[in-house]
């Protein structure tokens, strides 16, 4: 939690709390998609060469460059975010033998929906999950409008019951390629933190917020702090 508490300085101002809420919920509602586009429009010929090489490299083992995988976004609606593939084949099978076998395994999947350790990764595809060159695909997610450039990190459908009545401010958001959970620890911070952060970005999201979370997430891109 300490790179979280580190970020009390990117709080936008207190004074005049109502003239800040309607701030907030312009942006929210109309700037923040304008922000999205030009952004992604503006990347996306830098980036291309970047993931069709990543896709090319991925896919020498003779599987797909990509793998897309169904999340709940805003008002519930599902999509599917895509990443280059960083796993093995029969990636879900050896998952569930693995998870039968090794009840600590079981135990940090259950609580996390992550492993430590996990034998389904590729050794590419652990440096892509290192650099999250891996998630560079979602800039077609956020053109879509499935996902934003910051918000929420996406989950999956039976993920809503961890967030309990807070499910509300997640499916009111569109998931982000980064956010609070990216910069504040990712997945070295537990799931009741990560609900936390969700929460407190709705109640803070500015054009100045979002500039400031990218640009430490290109920091934490540059330090290869992914997994």
């Amino acid at each position: 939690m300490s790179d979280f508490a580190n970020l009390d300085h990117l709080r936008p101002p207190t004074g005049g709390c109502g003239n800040a809420q309607d701030r907030i919920g312009v942006y929210a509602t109309v700037g923040k998609r304008l922000l999205d586009i030009v952004l992604a429009l503006a990347l996306l010929p830098m980036l291309a060469p970047v993931i069709a090489s990543l896709w090319l490299l991925s896919r020498r083992d003779g599987g797909p460059g990509f793998f897309g995988h169904t999340r709940i976004g805003k008002d519930g609606t599902p999509f599917t975010c895509w990443k280059i593939r960083t796993m093995i084949h029969g990636a879900e099978d050896i998952l569930t033998d693995h998870l039968k076998t090794d009840a600590t395994a079981a135990l940090e999947w259950a609580r996390d929906r992550k492993l430590s350790h996990d034998p389904r990764i590729t050794g590419f595809g652990q440096f892509l999950r290192r650099s999250s060159l891996d998630e560079l695909p979602q800039v077609w997610n956020v053109l879509r409008g499935d996902m934003s450039f910051v918000g929420p990190r996406p989950i999956v459908r039976c993920e809503l019951s961890k967030y309990g009545p807070a499910a509300k401010v997640y499916l009111s958001q569109r998931p982000g390629i980064t956010g609070l959970w990216q910069v504040s620890g990712r997945n070295d911070v537990s799931y009741e933190d990560r609900v936390s952060f969700d929460i407190d970005y709705q109640q803070r999201q500015t054009f100045g917020f979002d500039i400031k979370l990218i640009l430490l997430t290109g920091l934490s891109v540059v330090g290869r702090t992914g997994r």
